[in-house]
């Protein structure tokens, strides 16, 4: 399975306790060749980036920096694992790693989202 992510746009569906996104953030990807970049925000997520690399198996390994509505900066790691839905949207299965802070790990679930008329 070869996955494209350029111009793909996410919603979180599951989060971690230890997770700052929510079901409001948004996350908008970008890819050429290998290398994958984005950015989100929403919710609890004032601004954030991700800059990283889609694998062969179209699996997903970046690093992540945002700021929260409070104005705390976090980072940290994710490498995630595409499904695709039985009505082709993809869903991404993440497992993370704060490096900033307490240093928590976790997993969350995204799923793409389709936008009307695009």
């Amino acid at each position: 399975m070869t996955i494209n992510y350029q111009g793909r746009i996410f919603a979180s569906k599951v989060n971690s306790l230890h997770g700052d996104v929510d079901a409001e953030t948004r996350f908008y990807y970008h890819q050429k060749d290998m290398y994958l970049w984005g950015h989100y925000n929403g919710g609890t997520i004032k601004t954030g980036v991700l800059l990283g690399q889609v694998l062969e198996d179209s699996h997903l390994h970046f690093k992540y920096w945002h700021y929260d509505q409070k104005g705390n900066f976090k980072q940290g790691y994710c490498h995630s694992s595409p499904t695709i839905l039985k009505d082709g949207r993809i869903q991404l299965q993440e497992h993370w790693q704060w490096t900033t802070g307490d240093q928590e790990k976790g997993q969350s679930i995204i799923e793409e989202i389709k936008i009307e008329g695009v």
